[in-house]
């Protein structure tokens, strides 16, 4: 074969390969830090179940040493997203000791979900903690006449117009500690004490899409403003709509802080939560932190009738 025609093989293979590098290269460094990387990144599971196809054309062109890199940015790909898919270190066995805690998260998409629904779901699922955003003032109602204060009597609600609002809900008392009102979305945080006098800190979560410039550094500060994983001694658990994945850097770096996340810690980590409709691409961006010693037993999510968001439900294990 002749040398120029191998060499046009080879920039072929370099050509149809490089997204894929890019992409890894982009994700693996953490180069995610403006728009429109920030929101390709939400998208790296997909970018890794299609890595194979520059290896497979690389190889059919002969090209050796383009199959060789095609091959070293496929594995890079795969060891970033695979192990969400298996359990992780978090997990709580069968049979390990501790107090249940059952929490469930759910954007309620502009207060437009059915709260019967949303009521329903968490009576059958036993949900001790209930994290609301996108939570409206109209939306509180239906749930009040849905039967909501039966089930969850605590509540620190902070409901707003359109997406801003958010609430936590309880079985027990809540007692409010955010200091201030979060913008542009309300993030309430409260205190629960649990029977036995074991206290927890619950944190309503909503950040903004980081759709646009603006967007990204909304929402690359309200990533970074959460509050760590305890408050003195005080464990804390993040819940709600973070608008990110963990492929971005920026939720890695909430993750390096002293949170894991419990999707992750059941091999649930690949399970989409937004959006519901079947016919565009699926990510998961709704997530439940927690911190160590706080364990994972099981995960769940479910479709919820009006919202474009699965809720997320976990059972938790107490120390």
């Amino acid at each position: 074969m002749s040398r120029p025609r191998t060499s046009r093989r080879g920039l072929v293979a370099a050509v149809v390969g490089a997204p894929w590098l890019a992409w890894a290269a982009v994700r693996g460094l953490g180069l995610d830090l403006g728009h429109p990387l920030v929101a390709a990144m939400a998208f790296t599971p997909y970018a890794a179940a299609s890595a194979l196809l520059p290896v497979v054309l690389a190889l059919a062109l002969r090209a050796w040493v383009a199959a060789a890199v095609a091959t070293v940015v496929a594995l890079a790909l795969v060891w970033a997203v695979a192990p969400r898919a298996t359990d992780g270190p978090h997990l709580a066995r069968e049979g390990a000791d501790g107090r249940r805690l059952v929490v469930m998260t759910c954007n309620v998409l502009f207060g437009r979900a059915d709260a019967r629904a949303v009521v329903r779901l968490a009576r059958e699922r036993h949900v001790d903690v209930l994290s609301l955003q996108e939570l409206t003032p109209e939306f509180v109602d239906r749930l009040d006449a849905a039967g909501i204060r039966r089930l969850l009597a605590g509540r620190v609600l902070s409901p707003r117009p359109w997406a801003a609002g958010s609430g936590l809900m309880a079985r027990g008392a809540l007692r409010r500690v955010t200091a201030r009102e979060a913008q542009p979305f309300a993030q309430p945080e409260a205190e629960l004490t649990i029977a036995g006098g074991v206290a927890l800190r619950l944190k309503a979560v909503h950040a903004p899409p980081p759709v646009s410039s603006a967007g990204v550094t909304s929402w690359r500060t309200t990533l970074r403003d959460l509050p760590g994983p305890r408050a003195g001694t005080i464990p804390r658990l993040l819940l709600g709509d973070f608008n990110g994945t963990l492929d971005h850097r920026e939720i890695r770096r909430l993750l390096d802080r002293g949170f894991y996340d419990a999707a992750d810690a059941t091999g649930d980590g690949l399970r989409a939560t937004w959006p519901l409709a079947r016919s565009r691409p699926t990510i998961a961006i709704d997530h439940v932190l927690a911190p160590e010693p706080i364990r994972t037993r099981r995960l769940s999510v479910h479709d919820v009738p009006g919202s474009d968001h699965r809720a997320v439900i976990a059972e938790l294990v107490l120390p």
